[in-house]
């Protein structure tokens, strides 16, 4: 069998335009993003022949689509788009996926942007490995929370986990601080990889950008962190997933979506890694606590019943899991009875906050 690599390396050589394979393919679900998405296009185009770009257009119904279509027609070579029914971000990350070309696959929202320089580096960085034979599994870099309303930025790097510059494996990371972890906008992965893992987001579902940041990493090998600002992550529009109150609404998909890590993840022993086992665990945890905080604050008797039905699930699904995630105290604590368990709950709230930046 032909290495996928040396497959890479031949068809790179090959002018054959868009039809060429490349280092990387970038997908942008889209739905309604008129007013910012040119600024996301934009950031990717320096990039140049060395990537695709993948415009899903998720059934929008203002100017998106148009928009979309004028970048198509100005960069044949660069942009493809693709029409499809309203299915929801996952949807539209599986379209991209599906019809992806590049060696790599990384999903920018619409509403965020790249940053040129650093993915100039990224692209110079994947170029020097592939050409090594030593292309790495999964690329890590920082991503920056961004308040534009506000004027401030926050950025999160990985220097004190990963070591840089450097192909390396899991068992070489640190462990991770309790409100750090790895999210979509981090990562970069070899698209061979999200098809043999089998990665299918559920339609019209919230958050399914965990599901993206979670399944695949028991099938990563080799890793490579690059400590340069390379995603950044708009937060202010009113209608953000991340937003409370919208968080509170959402909350159903929010559990779906941890019913569906809960279902993916593997018990130490079955990861070869048992830092891996461990941050995945750590993970899930606090993918548990959230959904707890979030249902205890809103405090209706339905979703009290929802608390108590999803830990019911998880010891269903795997009572070790259960007892790996009360060995964490995320589940006694939150479930402390009276003012102190109130407390606590709200201490993990705002771990939550800085986990999710919410608005």
């Amino acid at each position: 069998m032909i290495n996928l690599v040396n497959y890479f390396l031949c068809q790179l050589k090959q002018q054959n335009g868009a039809h060429r394979l490349r280092i990387i393919t970038f997908a942008i679900p889209c739905y309604n993003s008129a007013a910012y998405i040119e600024r996301c296009i934009d950031s990717l185009l320096p990039c140049g022949n060395d990537a695709e770009v993948i415009i899903v257009n998720d059934g929008s119904t203002d100017e998106t689509g148009k928009i979309a279509d004028k970048y198509a027609v100005r960069y044949p070579d660069i942009i493809r788009v693709i029409h499809q029914e309203n299915g929801g971000h996952g949807e539209a990350v599986n379209a991209g996926l599906k019809n992806a070309s590049g060696l790599y696959f990384k999903v920018v929202d619409s509403d965020d942007w790249i940053d040129g320089p650093g993915m100039i580096q990224v692209l110079k960085t994947l170029k020097t490995l592939v050409s090594a034979n030593s292309a790495p599994d999964m690329m890590v870099c920082n991503y920056v929370y961004e308040k534009l309303q506000e004027g401030t930025r926050h950025v999160i790097n990985y220097n004190n986990v990963f070591p840089c510059n450097k192909i390396f494996f899991w068992d070489e990371m640190r462990k991770f601080p309790p409100w750090k972890y790895l999210l979509m906008h981090s990562l970069i992965y070899k698209t061979q990889l999200l098809h043999k893992c089998g990665l299918v987001l559920p339609k019209h579902t919230f958050y399914v950008d965990n599901i993206f940041a979670y399944q695949p990493l028991p099938f990563v090998k080799t890793i490579y962190y690059l400590d340069v600002d390379l995603y950044h992550y708009f937060i202010g529009r009113e209608d953000q997933s991340v937003n409370e109150s919208v968080m509170l609404k959402r909350i159903d998909q929010q559990l779906l979506v941890t019913r569906i890590l809960i279902g993916c993840h593997n018990l130490p022993g079955s990861i070869s890694s048992k830092k891996l086992s461990s941050y995945m665990l750590s993970h899930l945890a606090i993918m548990m606590t959230i959904c707890t905080v979030f249902l205890r604050i809103s405090g209706t008797k339905e979703d009290n019943e929802k608390e108590k039905e999803l830990w019911a699930f998880l010891i269903s699904s795997d009572n070790g899991l259960y007892r790996h995630a009360i060995s964490r105290f995320l589940r006694m604590v939150a479930n402390l009875p009276g003012n102190s368990g109130n407390k606590i709950t709200i201490g993990l709230y705002n771990i939550a906050r800085k986990v999710y930046k919410f608005n």
